[in-house]
């Protein structure tokens, strides 16, 4: 492809972008203002502080506490706690658990104690929320509301001054702390693997992954990082950093768009000095059970790479127009095992590649509430190479096999 027309296609392709940006935000704003005229954000206009919101949850606490033990025989396990300064969370099972809400999302509820430490529950695992913090709510196609949340079996009331919303859990596509504490939002995860070799053979090798996420009723921010430094008596033998970006907003409860995201990489050993991906798309969840998570997401990107060494009269960086796809799949194994399989497939011109994919396998071995074992299989492609100038031709294909602890907070 010839220098002028590459960058034709990168205006081309950047102009798409800003037009799809531009639609997705109309639509996006279109669908808010339609929306708010239909009950979406939902604001309290009672005046009532948020203790004194409080005490009417507790007043209807006491109401279903007493209907129930009408009904039923007095039974302690029948009684249930009042919210002070914590959120209470009672499982299928009866068991109570007290700490903070962090967030729901993809039927999947994050909440962090004292005692078990930050915990995933399946939402269809839990029976009972009684919230002290004031959570933001996404009903799907219809509300997004904060307030005061009871959640008794499948019925949900959300209490916001003295008005109360009443939906179905079944509806609710998320939720999270309605922003009163940043850091509410924010989750993540390190895993670090470390190899020393003394003797007849000196060798290092350290890899790390890491995970961090901003989660909130109608949004996920998400920042991957994964790289390996490895030496051999002494002289290097890889050195590569990848770091990933994805925002994505919710528009129902299987399907979502992305503003933008973006991957930066480098690896010297591939002749890689920086490569840097940004692009926007769309994505939709196929299958979402209590075991089984698994979504797609792809569209438009512009990739920019710049080489360490290259051969005389070739350029030393690239533009290129793509198309990168995407797909997450989460399985829940056992009750302490879960296996993730993440993909990107991305097509490019010839100087950036023709195509490539970047596979990671991850089996998640719980050890403690907080502590995971974890294994984790790399496999990535090039399908076109960059030769150095030394006449040496990297390898298309690269794999690894990581064995290292996580920590989770």
């Amino acid at each position: 492809m010839g220098c002028m027309e590459k960058y034709k296609s990168i205006v081309c392709l950047l102009t798409s972008v800003l037009l799809c940006t531009s639609y997705a935000d109309d639509v996006t704003d279109t669908n808010t203002t339609d929306a708010e005229n239909s009950l979406v954000h939902l604001k309290d206009t009672s005046g009532l502080s948020e203790d004194e919101v409080r005490e009417i949850a507790k007043d209807i606490d006491i109401k279903n506490q007493k209907q129930q033990l009408h009904h039923k025989e007095f039974r302690w396990e029948n009684l249930s706690p009042t919210p002070k300064q914590y959120d209470w969370v009672q499982t299928v099972s009866g068991e109570w658990f007290k700490g903070d809400i962090i967030a729901l999302y993809d039927d999947k509820l994050e909440f962090d104690s004292d005692e078990i430490g930050l915990y995933t529950f399946d939402f269809e695992d839990v029976k009972t929320i009684k919230s002290y913090q004031v959570l933001s709510v996404n009903i799907e196609n219809l509300a997004s509301v904060s307030g005061i949340m009871r959640l008794y079996d499948n019925n949900m009331t959300i209490i916001q001054g003295d008005t109360l919303y009443e939906f179905s859990k079944n509806d609710v596509v998320s939720f999270a702390p309605a922003g009163e504490l940043e850091r509410n939002f924010w989750s993540g995860k390190i895993s670090l693997a470390i190899d020393l070799r003394d003797g007849n053979t000196k060798q290092k090798d350290y890899s790390a992954q890491a995970t961090i996420k901003r989660r909130t009723a109608e949004s996920s921010l998400s920042f991957d990082y994964l790289g390996r430094i490895s030496s051999k008596d002494n002289v290097d033998t890889a050195a590569n950093h990848r770091l990933n970006q994805k925002y994505d907003r919710y528009i129902t409860r299987y399907f979502f768009w992305t503003p933008v995201f973006s991957e930066y990489y480098t690896d010297k050993y591939k002749n890689i000095k920086h490569q840097v991906t940004l692009g926007l798309g769309i994505g939709y969840t196929l299958i979402d059970t209590k075991e089984v998570e698994w979504s797609f997401s792809g569209g438009p990107a512009a990739i920019y790479t710049q080489y360490n060494t290259v051969e005389y009269g070739k350029q030393k960086s690239d533009y290129s127009p793509a198309l990168e796809l995407s797909t997450s799949y989460e399985k829940e194994l056992s009750a302490i095992t879960d296996f993730t399989y993440n993909a990107k497939f991305t097509l490019s011109d010839k100087d950036a590649g023709s195509y490539k994919h970047h596979m990671i396998f991850i089996f998640e071995n719980e050890l403690l509430s907080w502590l995971d074992l974890d294994i984790t299989a790399v496999w990535d492609y090039v399908h076109v190479v960059q030769e150095k100038v030394t006449g040496v031709l990297p390898k298309r294909n690269d794999y690894q096999l990581l064995v290292g602890f996580g920590v989770e907070f």
